[in-house]
């Protein structure tokens, strides 16, 4: 029995050891070692947008990502810090601070955890897509905010959270532009932008030249932004602010392991951060998960598996001073493109930022902020799916509510708001729409026999569609004598439809008329019986026909 009600933890590298060849372990180190040189700049990127220090996105990228590579459920997945945990963390650590951002990381953990163990990651798949595409677009727009002081080199104190307090402060200091900065970060946007499309594969015979440039073609353009912006800085000492600088470089080693200090009191007040990292983390993992399932023939991915491998890495990373974890598209999609078969690359990609950072960590110095604003700002508007406000005018009105009204709320105020009102939104609408589709129909009375009204009822009945059933006794002759509902369309009935039946039965006996059920379907007639409605309603009258109810309403 327990068995059934929890969710097996096997994780999917174990079915990947049976077979595992030569072949696709070169196939898996290539693949990882591709993604592990994408992934650097940007987990140092992501950390330092979100407030913490660039080692600790590096950190999270080795813990969190060997984890979720080695735990989770989909062959290709890569999991480390996202660009859609940004707005949430820069939130939380200025609001509760960083201590508290790591208990925060570690309860959502043991959520996630509990989510795939209960067999609830079918759940995330039902948040309406209006709502992720909103969110998502709101999230991209604030990624792109939070890099205009980098970006700009300007002069300004810690921003704020807020919207309208972070456009004050940054409006304020727009006279503190530093044009070194701009150019170095416009620079880094368009090499970013224009290196994958910059060359063509030569197809002749390859000399020296051809054998550079189809070297090069497979270098990340964001290497060759950071190498590049870096060389810069330093060889013509360029006045902007460093790596170095802000954080005074990056740490040579993996950081200990350290308890933060845990209290309830504090757990208490972290309940809705919890709850945001936890739910974000889940949309994005499993979101991630099924579009590597679109693109590979491998077997589709475990969705609750993978919620598990997400709770134990972000359990396990803040131990080490890691920030918030999930599935990243970008780096699962080009580990897909490089080739990957099995979780050992995600492995491999963790292994290779772990040697980055034991080997060359003190070349990080002299990055250039402005040109990881540069690099963020190209993934914020990739993060954005744009074309979906210009496809608006196709989509019902409640579509649009709340897709623009999850994106507004995303922006002006948090995550868990949007999503929270977004939710509301989706099942009003759906409460209004199923509403609208139950109908009540009357027969024409020419075919009928006299003194009996024939009604027949389509869709659902449920508490947002009792109301039409309600006014029936007012739309009836004053000769009327039976009222029979035609049921073989009612697809189903709540426990709020059946108390409207039974609101029916009793106001047609006080006026001296009969209530006929016919031709009841399973579900329906199933709480009808349950209930004890059928007994007081009498077994008589509930029928298999509108025919078997003509005969019983006869005149004696």
């Amino acid at each position: 029995m327990l068995s059934n009600r929890f969710h097996r933890f096997h994780p999917r590298l174990m079915d990947t050891v049976p077979g595992y060849g030569r072949a696709a372990l070169m196939a898996d180190i290539g693949a990882g070692l591709t993604v592990g040189v994408v992934a650097l700049p940007l987990a140092m990127a992501f950390a330092i947008a979100s407030g913490v220090k660039p080692e600790q996105g590096l950190f999270t990228a080795i813990i969190a990502g060997a984890l979720i590579a080695a735990l989770g459920g989909s062959n290709v997945q890569i999991g480390g810090p996202a660009g859609a945990f940004i707005v949430i963390v820069y939130g939380i650590v200025e609001r509760y601070g960083l201590a508290n951002l790591l208990i925060s990381t570690a309860m959502a953990g043991v959520l996630l955890f509990l989510m795939g163990l209960f067999k609830l990651g079918a759940l995330v798949r039902y948040v309406p897509v209006a709502i992720v595409i909103g969110f998502t677009n709101g999230i991209a727009v604030l990624i792109g905010l939070s890099q205009v002081k980098d970006f700009f080199g300007l002069t300004t104190p810690k921003l704020p959270g807020d919207f309208f307090a972070l456009l004050e402060v940054l409006v304020r200091h727009a006279h503190t532009v530093n044009p070194w900065a701009v150019l170095i970060a416009c620079a880094s946007l368009l090499l970013v932008v224009v290196w994958p499309k910059s060359y063509a594969m030569p197809t002749g015979p390859l000399g020296l030249v051809a054998r550079l440039r189809r070297l090069a073609a497979h270098v990340p353009g964001t290497i060759i932004v950071l190498v590049l912006a870096t060389l810069a800085v330093s060889l013509f000492k360029l006045p902007v602010e460093t790596i170095g600088t802000r954080f005074g470089g990056i740490p040579q080693a993996l950081p200990a392991l350290a308890l933060p200090e845990f209290s309830w009191a504090t757990a208490k007040q972290l309940v809705i951060p919890t709850i945001t990292i936890a739910l974000l983390g889940a949309i994005e993992s499993l979101l991630c998960a099924r579009v590597a399932d679109n693109m590979t023939e491998f077997p589709r991915h475990d969705p609750n598996q993978e919620l598990m491998a997400q709770g134990v890495a972000n359990f396990v990373s803040p131990l080490f001073g890691g920030i918030p974890a999930t599935g990243t598209i970008a780096r699962t999609v080009t580990n897909v493109r490089a080739g990957a078969r099995t979780p050992v690359a995600g492995l491999v990609h963790a292994g290779t930022i772990l040697l980055v950072v034991l080997l060359a960590a003190p070349l990080a110095m002299n990055v250039p902020l402005a040109a990881l604003a540069g690099i963020l700002a190209f993934v914020a508007w990739n993060m954005g799916e744009w074309r979906e406000f210009v496809r608006l005018k196709q989509f019902s009105v409640q579509y649009r509510t709340i897709l623009v009204g999850t994106f507004l709320l995303t922006v002006i105020f948090d995550l868990t708001v949007a999503v929270e009102v977004g939710l509301i939104l989706a099942c009003a609408f759906f409460i209004y729409r199923m509403g609208t589709l139950f109908r009540v129909q009357p027969l024409p009375r020419g075919a009928l026999p006299e003194g009996v009204q024939v009604f027949e009822l389509f869709g659902s009945l449920f508490f947002g569609a009792v109301g039409k059933i309600e006014t029936l006794p007012a739309q009836l002759p004053p000769d009327t004598r039976a009222v029979v509902l035609e049921m073989h369309r009612l697809i189903s009935m709540d426990t709020s439809g059946l108390d409207a039946l039974e609101q029916l039965h009793r106001t047609l006996q006080r006026q001296g008329q009969a209530l006929v059920l016919a031709n009841v379907n399973e579900q329906p007639l199933s709480l009808i019986r349950r209930s004890g409605f059928e007994q007081r309603l009498g077994p008589d009258q509930i029928v298999p026909t509108v025919a078997a109810a003509f005969e019983e309403q006869a005149p004696a």
